[in-house]
C-alpha cells in the first residue's frame, strides 16, 4: 500500500469517528430524556404504556433485542428493559426511524414465513426459528437501527433509563465508582513524589 492511502483511510476513519460524536452531541438532550422515560417506566409498578410501539409491536421488538443480546449465565437485553428506552427514543431523537421500525417489522414478518411458517408472531417462534430469520435481515437498515438502539439502552447509564439494574454494566465489568484515588498510573506516582 501507498503512504497517501493509508493516511486517508486514517483521516476516513478519524472524519467517521469525529461525525459520530458531533452526532451523539447533537441529540445528547434528546437521548437522555429517552433514558429518562426508560427509567421511569422500568422502576413504575404501574403497566408501562408505550407511547410510539402496540403492545404486539413491542413484544416483537424486545424479543429481536433478548436476541441480539441474550439472557445466558448473565442478563440479556430483556433483563436490562432495553423495549422502554426503544420506545422512547422513537418519539424523540430518532423519531425519524419510525417508518423504518413500522416496515421493518412487516418485513420481519414476511421472512418469518419462510423460517417458521406455523408462527403467528416472531416473539412466539423458537429461538432458533429467531435466529434464522434475522440471519435474513441482518443487513438491512431496520436490524441495524434496532442493534444499535439495543446496545444503547444495554449500556445507558441506569439514572436515565435502560440498563435495568446495571445490567449492561455487569456483563462489562464496569464498576460504577465514580470518585477514584491516585494514583492512577505510573505516572501520577511519579508526579506526587516529584520525579
Amino acid at each position: 500500500m501507498k503512504r497517501n492511502e493509508i493516511s486517508r483511510r486514517l483521516f476516513l476513519g478519524n472524519l467517521s469517528g469525529g461525525l459520530g460524536a458531533a452526532w451523539l452531541a447533537s441529540r445528547m438532550p434528546e437521548i437522555l430524556a429517552a433514558q429518562d422515560h426508560a427509567h421511569r417506566a422500568a422502576i413504575s409498578r404501574k403497566p408501562v404504556k408505550f407511547e410510539f410501539f402496540t403492545a404486539e409491536q413491542a413484544a416483537e421488538v424486545e424479543a429481536i433485542a433478548a436476541q441480539i443480546i441474550p439472557s445466558d449465565s448473565s442478563p440479556g437485553a430483556r433483563e436490562a428493559h432495553v423495549i422502554y428506552f426503544i420506545d422512547r427514543a422513537l418519539t424523540t431523537f430518532d423519531k425519524d426511524k419510525q417508518k423504518l421500525y413500522a416496515d421493518g417489522l412487516k418485513r420481519l414478518q414476511r421472512a418469518l414465513k419462510k423460517f417458521a411458517p406455523k408462527a403467528a408472531r416472531f416473539s412466539e417462534a423458537a429461538d432458533e426459528r429467531q435466529i434464522e430469520t434475522l440471519k435474513a435481515i441482518e443487513k438491512t437498515p431496520f436490524f441495524q437501527t434496532v442493534r444499535t438502539h439495543t446496545i444503547i439502552g444495554f449500556l445507558a447509564n441506569p439514572d436515565y433509563g435502560g440498563n435495568f439494574e446495571r445490567a449492561g454494566w455487569k456483563v462489562i465489568g464496569f464498576e460504577d465508582n465514580f470518585f477514584y484515588q491516585p494514583p492512577f498510573g505510573y505516572y501520577d506516582r511519579d508526579y506526587k513524589e516529584g520525579q
